[in-house]
């Protein structure tokens, strides 16, 4: 490896380190202990502001948009960090506490001293790394389309021929055998929901702006995704796909008097999301808190002379690195597994029966067969 390489390398890992160091700091408690069940919910949290790396104290202000008792408030998140009180005409807004039920959350605080939570739809780190995502997918498509606008069909080489050649790869490798000649119908979404959940996990395992947004380890996020599965499973569902949920081709006494059958396939017409929701927020929480937890194995030890620190420090920076670059790989299964979740969940939507089979198996089926039999 290469002097220029070695340097990269290093300050990757200072860089992959500072944030979590600072976020040690500002976890310990009076005893001068860190306190790591903080540490760790702080940085998979959501945020009123972004970090920034070598300074944890000092955020990226991000804007607060509430609507209180008294009307509608807009203000940079800086003025309520580090404990500060912002007031905003007779209204006063401040982050809830430690002890308060709204903690981590703006809240307005009332003549009397009681905190209300009012409707808040502030720009948070989570929701400004989703607008990013956005524009790169707008960005990735636009360049794939700008080639081909200029070149015809010739093949697009570096960043673009990457792209291209991986939407190529979902639509013909997933999209396309499933659905067949329903797949240019719901290709848009599908091939959307990809490059969300996998900008949106790249960008969650890079430290400094834009990335750091534990995005996909939200549930909220991959539950509104699983539900937009969902109602493109049901809205644009068959009459067979619905005949099978509530009159399933099965023995007569399991669906009549007792509906046993039809009520099993109405349960799993919710199960589904609910494993996409669970399978994606699962694994991407559970890699960033591996990561977290053995970088914070630096500080634990830290207590323990300068011996074990060196030694749990290298042992820390070698296995977070690996952690690192298995989440790399975790980034792109898990966007390809929801996106062929999502693609076999809407097929069995699209399904119409044996005498109305897909216009390129009836153009298959009309080939000359010929059996070779070997003696």
């Amino acid at each position: 490896m290469s002097k220029k390489n070695i340097l990269l390398v290093l300050m990757l890992l200072v860089a992959f380190l500072s944030p979590v160091a600072a976020g040690a700091s500002e976890g310990d408690t009076p005893e001068g202990k860190i306190n790591p069940k903080e540490i760790i919910f702080e940085h998979l949290g959501d945020g009123y502001g972004w970090e920034v790396p070598f300074n944890h104290h000092y955020r990226i202000p991000l804007p607060v948009i509430l609507i209180g008792k008294d009307g509608f408030h807009c203000f940079l998140s800086s003025r309520v960090e580090h404990g500060k009180t912002y007031v905003d005409g007779d209204a006063s807004f401040r982050i809830a506490g430690k002890d308060s039920p709204y903690k981590g959350k703006v809240v307005q605080v009332m003549p009397d001293g009681a905190e209300y939570r009012p409707w808040d739809i502030s720009i948070t780190k989570n929701v400004c790394a989703l607008f990013i995502a956005a524009l790169l997918i707008l960005w990735s498509v636009g360049a794939v389309a700008r080639w081909h606008r200029r070149h015809g069909y010739q093949a697009p080489r570096k960043m673009v021929g990457a792209l291209e050649a991986l939407i190529e790869f979902i639509y013909n490798g997933v999209i396309k055998p499933t659905l067949g000649d329903r797949s240019h119908k719901f290709a848009p979404f599908l091939l959307t929901v990809f490059f969300l959940i996998l900008y949106l996990n790249l960008l969650g395992l890079i430290v400094v702006f834009p990335g750091g947004a534990n995005v996909t380890g939200n549930i909220a996020v991959t539950l509104v995704l699983a539900v937009f599965t969902f109602l493109a499973t049901n809205i644009f569902g068959t009459k067979h796909y619905w005949k099978e949920i509530f009159w399933p081709d099965v023995p007569m006494w399991l669906k009549f008097p007792i509906p046993i059958m039809p009520l099993i396939e109405l349960f799993g017409i919710f199960t589904k999301p609910a494993a996409l929701t669970v399978r994606l927020f699962a694994n991407m929480l559970g890699g960033h808190m591996i990561v977290i937890v053995l970088t914070l194995l630096i500080f634990i030890f830290a207590a323990m002379g300068p011996a074990v620190t060196g030694g749990a420090s290298v042992v820390s920076v070698i296995f977070s690195v690996f952690m690192l670059l298995i989440d790399v790989l975790v980034s792109f299964i898990q966007a390809y597994v929801f996106t062929m979740l999502s693609t076999l969940f809407i097929s069995f939507g699209q399904e119409r029966g044996h005498d109305h089979a897909p216009a390129h198996d009836h153009e298959h089926n009309t080939q000359p067969h010929v059996q070779v039999i070997k003696k």
